[in-house]
């Protein structure tokens, strides 16, 4: 299987968040999160899993970073936990979460790997959620001082920076349709969610180049929409306008799909100068393209999900398209032009059921295949005008998966989750020999 080639310059990495692998949820002075009150709702999560040992990350890490360094990726994208830092999410920062990602992030500088650090991976202090949340426009102030907290103490050593991560999943899994904390149901009332995201993400820039922090871009989930039918095309601009367009157009233009408008909060033209603000390169998280058809009868809202046939899937029942890669990159290029900046790869990855074998190795064919399909994607993207700079593998390590608890396993690198051991996986080894040209 020949692999493409790219820029020697071409930055290679790996991503995880902080509640998905850290654990010690209740230690060095950690507040709760949303996602610690939703795991310990019964019916809420898979199994009645949770996240409070997960991969034990917080007291692993130097095992988990030589894992890195053995790889040879050049960065390391990460999420710090918010109530970590700030319990309330207000306030003074706590001295334990700064000095555990003081010895996190010098333990990654010092293997010789460039730490990428997202503000916020969804685990919105518990606090913040009971004053609103991201219903309310003050939870955007809120996060701008928590960025201004990890500009001023980290910009010295973080490479780049991403203020939110995918705010798409927190407005419309976590406030929309329930799925994820918060867990609130609100349909389309559940726009101004986004907004309020969107401001953050203004602010935080600000704020994190008033602290001296260079290199600042986002981490957005895109997805191209394939209309089930000819008959589906205004659902899918509704739905392509909800999923792409509501965080790309404001961050890259400066506005927001008209059909959108009756759901944005009064005012909101007004914190669009705030919220596009200049970035360094747009990172795009892809896993797969998303069917619609027109809404069936009883249906509220003015598009239908549709699953996308044909194809093999994940055990996260995504399917495994790659060329959607290529086709979502191209769209991108043609639509905002002058206005995108250099492109991220910040995520992409899938999950199969990875056992580890009789010799002691964790065979995933099935891994390979995808990474090596979708970087082909990639370059043919390039190849075809698209200014891609780096790819980041979601995820290093087997982890916590949200609702679906333990058993989606995206990891490169296998997780015991009863012992913790970390056995490397077979795309493990071949990513090793991509990102190291050997």
């Amino acid at each position: 299987m020949q692999n493409p080639t790219f820029p020697s310059d071409f930055l290679w990495g790996v991503s995880t968040s902080a509640f998905q692998i850290e654990g010690a949820t209740s230690e060095g002075g950690r507040g709760p999160s949303i996602w610690d009150t939703f795991t310990a709702t019964e019916g809420k999560i898979a199994r009645g899993e949770h996240a409070n040992v997960a991969a034990d990350h917080y007291h692993r890490y130097p095992e988990d970073i030589a894992l890195m360094a053995e790889l040879g990726v050049g960065a390391y994208r990460m999420s710090v936990a918010w109530p970590r830092i700030q319990p309330e999410g207000k306030g003074a920062p706590n001295p334990e979460g700064l000095g555990f990602y003081d010895k996190l992030i010098d333990a990654v500088c010092e293997a010789g790997i460039a730490p990428a650090v997202t503000l916020y991976h969804w685990d919105t202090p518990q606090a913040i959620e009971d004053d609103g949340g991201w219903l309310s426009r003050a939870t955007a102030e809120r996060f701008a001082e928590y960025a201004q907290i990890l500009g001023e103490r980290f910009a010295d050593r973080v490479k780049l920076w991403i203020p939110l991560n995918e705010p798409m999943v927190m407005s419309i899994f976590g406030y929309g349709i329930g799925e994820y904390a918060p867990g609130q149901v609100l349909l389309l009332d559940a726009i101004p969610t986004a907004h309020h995201q969107n401001l953050a993400h203004g602010l935080a820039v600000q704020a994190l180049r008033a602290a001296g922090a260079t290199t600042i871009g986002t981490a957005n989930n895109h997805s191209p929409i394939w209309p089930a039918d000819d008959d589906a095309q205004d659902a899918a601009e509704y739905l392509d306008a909800l999923l792409n367009r509501l965080y790309a157009d404001p961050m890259l233009l400066g506005s927001y799909p008209e059909q959108l408008h009756p759901h944005l909060p009064a005012g909101f033209a007004d914190d669009l100068p705030t919220i596009a603000q200049p970035l360094d390169f747009y990172g795009i998280n892809y896993y797969e393209p998303q069917g619609v058809a027109m809404p069936g009868p009883g249906n509220p809202l003015p598009f239908e999900l549709r699953d996308i046939q044909g194809y093999p899937m994940t055990t996260n029942a995504s399917p495994i398209v790659p060329h959607a890669l290529r086709e979502l990159l191209l769209d991108f290029h043609h639509r905002y032009r002058e206005q995108l900046p250099p492109i991220q790869i910040t995520e992409n990855g899938c999950s199969f059921a990875d056992e580890v074998a009789e010799d002691g190795g964790v065979h995933d064919p099935e891994r390979i295949d995808f990474l090596h399909g979708h970087l082909v994607a990639l370059r043919e993207a390039m190849d075809a005008g698209v200014d891609v700079r780096g790819y980041f593998c979601w995820s290093l390590l087997d982890n916590f998966e949200w609702s679906k608890g333990y058993a989606p396993r995206f990891g490169l690198v296998h997780v015991d989750y009863e012992t913790l051991r970390r056995t490397p996986k077979d795309s493990f080894h071949w990513y090793r020999k991509l990102v190291r040209h050997e």
